[in-house]
């Protein structure tokens, strides 16, 4: 039987503390990356499975203290060839949040232990 399949957001946490956006435009964010990667990789076979199940979706989202954080994981992740989308609000052209391709809790669960449930 195979595992769990789940799909890693992870936010920047200044988007609201420093730059005190509203939480709506940050969620909007995380929306847009889970769209965006979900559209890319839609031909893949284990987001197809991902989506087939679409009442028991699993996604955790989590918190990343600041931009050069949340690049240095995304940095980490395409070294390890862990596709993902960075999203990356224009006009102003500033990375918010990212999202993985939902892929097998065990294969990419690693690279986000050592952060934080978004709060």
């Amino acid at each position: 039987m195979a595992g769990v399949i789940v799909q890693y957001i992870v936010v920047r946490k200044d988007l609201i503390e420093k730059l005190s956006w509203p939480l709506g435009a940050v969620i909007a964010q995380a929306c847009h990356a889970c769209s965006a990667v979900l559209h890319q990789h839609q031909d893949d076979a284990g987001c197809k499975q991902y989506l087939e199940k679409i009442d028991s979706m699993h996604k955790v989202v989590l918190e990343i203290p600041n931009e050069e954080k949340l690049h240095q994981l995304s940095s980490t992740l395409l070294s390890n060839n862990i596709d993902h989308k960075l999203w990356i609000e224009q006009p102003e052209n500033i990375a918010t949040c990212l999202a993985t391709k939902p892929d097998q809790k065990e294969t990419i669960q690693k690279y986000f232990k050592n952060l934080k449930l978004f709060k």
